[in-house]
């Protein structure tokens, strides 16, 4: 397989920082099952430097790994501003060159689903 070929083209790998686990689940069960993303890794341990209100800030923070379809960013930005609980949250995509085959069709398949299915507002964060 290479670079640019269909089975990659239109999907993205977004990313994420969320405060501690509890919220990184919540907001990945929520995306996962409205569909606005196949699958979402958590990665603990992560440890954010940054300048914020004119002071550097360190803290500790769980890295989201989202896989998804680029037509689905927007509702994904509005979705993931609605949940998550930081002024800013940070949310960027990076474009999926290459990969499986049979993944790349599994996340397409499993976000197709996506806008026809109403938001699930019971999950405490929004």
């Amino acid at each position: 397989m290479t670079p640019g070929v269909p089975e990659a083209s239109g999907l993205v790998l977004a990313l994420s920082t969320c405060p501690d686990p509890d919220v990184a689940v919540r907001i990945a069960r929520t995306l996962v099952e409205e569909r606005l993303v196949a699958c979402a890794n958590l990665v603990p341990g992560l440890r954010s430097i940054y300048q914020w209100q004119g002071a550097v800030q360190e803290e500790a923070e769980v890295l989201l790994l989202m896989k998804t379809r680029r037509e689905l960013l927007g509702p994904l930005k509005a979705r993931m501003a609605a949940l998550h609980p930081y002024e800013v949250p940070e949310l960027v995509s990076v474009p999926i060159e290459d990969g499986l085959p049979a993944y790349l069709a599994w996340v397409r398949a499993e976000t197709e689903a996506a806008g026809r299915m109403e938001p699930n507002l019971s999950t405490g964060l929004g």
